[in-house]
């Protein structure tokens, strides 16, 4: 089991970036799939995730109406599209995946990926 997140860069406040979580050696529609991040000095947060069971998407209430989290079967990835991004956004990002259909705490994710950074300032 491998998740390859990317898409992080430097974007200005307002502005988007897509994140990518690329899954290989299992099937990613049938985990539940969570992005989180985490600032240098604080605990890693949940950010968004996908079911499993139903495609249900859930948001943090920090980056609900700017966030979008979404599922590729056919390349077996998941995006999560970023806009109005905030300098409180700024992070590395991580996918991660787990057992539960929902997973809203780090304490659900079996497998991690690599984190992909982003920075948003001016």
């Amino acid at each position: 089991v491998q998740l390859q997140a990317s898409g992080g860069g430097l974007v200005q406040p307002g502005g988007s970036l897509r994140l990518s979580c690329a899954a290989s050696g299992f099937t990613a529609g049938y985990y539940g799939i969570g992005w989180f991040r985490q600032a240098p000095g604080k605990k890693r947060e949940w950010v968004s995730c996908i079911s499993s069971s139903d495609g249900g998407t859930y948001y943090a209430d920090s980056v609900k109406g700017r966030f979008t989290i979404s599922g590729d079967n056919a390349k077996n990835t998941v995006y999560l599209q970023m806009n109005s991004l905030k300098p409180e956004d700024t992070a590395a990002y991580y996918c991660g995946a787990g057992l539960d259909p929902v997973v809203v705490h780090r304490s659900q994710i079996g497998w991690w990926g690599k984190g992909t950074q982003v920075t948003v300032s001016s």
